[in-house]
């Protein structure tokens, strides 16, 4: 009866171990999904204000069909989820996005958004600081 509880006692502690190390790999599966997903909620916001800035008309502190003069708003360069980067010319402006989180690989998300007058084209990479 003793070499039973002792073998049972073992299989539970593998099986406590597996547990564990499972718990943790969907963790951080899920934090690094959950960062990925903020960082282009993030840009898209960044990408309505740059929008509404070149459609509304000088005289009511808009571009008046310009990108030129719209920066990122203070509190938006860097947040908890990454930081951003714009580079803005008068029909365009180029956000940059990078993630804080970073993958089993050595990765960190990089998304980048074109924001034009009427269309938005993004690219999501991973980049290996």
């Amino acid at each position: 009866m003793g070499q039973q509880q002792l073998l049972l006692i073992v299989l539970g502690v593998i099986i406590v171990g597996i547990a564990i190390v499972v718990g943790l790999n969907v963790f951080t599966t899920s934090s690094l999904n959950a960062n990925n997903d903020a960082i282009i909620s993030d840009l898209t916001n960044l990408t309505a204000m740059a929008q509404q800035f070149y459609k509304k008309p000088t005289s009511m502190g808009g571009g008046g069909n310009t990108f030129t003069g719209w920066t990122i708003p203070g509190s938006y360069s860097q947040n908890a989820n990454g930081w951003y980067q714009a580079t803005v010319a008068a029909q365009s402006v180029t956000l940059v996005g990078r993630g804080k989180n970073v993958n089993n690989a050595g990765d960190t998300l990089e998304v980048t958004m074109v924001i034009g007058p009427s269309a938005i084209t993004s690219t999501v990479t991973n980049v290996n600081d």
